[in-house]
């Protein structure tokens, strides 16, 4: 009988039996491993490898399409949802729920050279997220009041758009998406006071349930001396065109 050599049993021994293992398992066993959430407004792109998310993509369009055949929806005969599949999970991998797969923008800061410690406000930021019940979208707007002390790091206008676009671009509820904003915000700048004000449209409610399209939801963290002071957070409420 033939042995085999010392190399191909090590090789043989090295290479991990994974094939066939569904990217996503992968990903999630290094979460559970890190101990770490992973839940719907969680950002989870440090357990994604180079290459993984186009695995993922690939993976999500084949259960996708296993959803639409469960619908009983004949995507070989109807030209229109032929590519739906494809389509919707490109969607809400690299677009709507965008922020739990990739890193967060890079922000260069810059310290308060001047001095400034007046009043900011920066918005109307138009926002888009979704819903973690329905996955129906969440669209509406974002105001944001900082303000900064000596110590305060600065960063451009833009910075608190693409900042918001990153925690929003995930499955929420909006509650909980001004509370992640603020936290991050509050990480980049450290300010004597931050207050977010999130006023948005739930089409959960507008487009099943209860078929209301006029409902918004309005809601805000203040932090800070916005907490503190009375006539700072009316000044701020003031200055937002329409909430005063």
């Amino acid at each position: 009988m033939l042995m085999k050599s010392t190399d191909a049993m090590t090789a043989s021994a090295a290479t991990p039996d994974d094939e066939g293992v569904p990217v996503s398992a992968k990903i999630r066993e290094r979460i559970q491993a890190a101990r770490k959430r992973f839940h719907a407004n969680d950002n989870i792109a440090e357990f994604i490898e180079p290459g993984e998310l186009e695995k993922l993509l690939d993976e999500v369009t084949a259960k996708m399409a296993g959803v639409l055949d469960s619908l009983v929806i004949d995507t070989v005969s109807d030209h229109n949802t032929g590519d739906t599949a494809r389509r919707v999970a490109k969607m809400y991998l690299k677009e709507v729920f965008k922020g739990r797969y990739v890193e967060g923008p890079a922000i260069t800061e810059f310290p308060n050279a001047e001095h400034l410690n007046e009043l900011m406000i920066v918005g109307p930021i138009t926002v888009r997220s979704a819903c973690s019940h329905h996955f129906c979208p969440v669209i509406g707007k974002i105001w944001i009041g900082v303000l900064p002390n000596e110590h305060t790091n600065v960063i451009g206008l833009s910075k608190y758009a693409r900042l918001a676009e990153w925690i929003m671009g995930r499955p929420q509820i909006q509650e909980e998406a001004v509370v992640q904003l603020a936290d991050l915000i509050q990480r980049k700048t450290q300010p004597d006071g931050l207050a977010i004000v999130m006023e948005a449209s739930h089409y959960c409610m507008g487009w099943r349930g209860v078929k209301d399209m006029d409902s918004k939801m309005i809601n805000s963290v203040m932090r800070g001396a916005f907490l503190k002071d009375v006539n700072l957070r009316r000044e701020f409420l003031s200055l937002i065109p329409g909430r005063s």
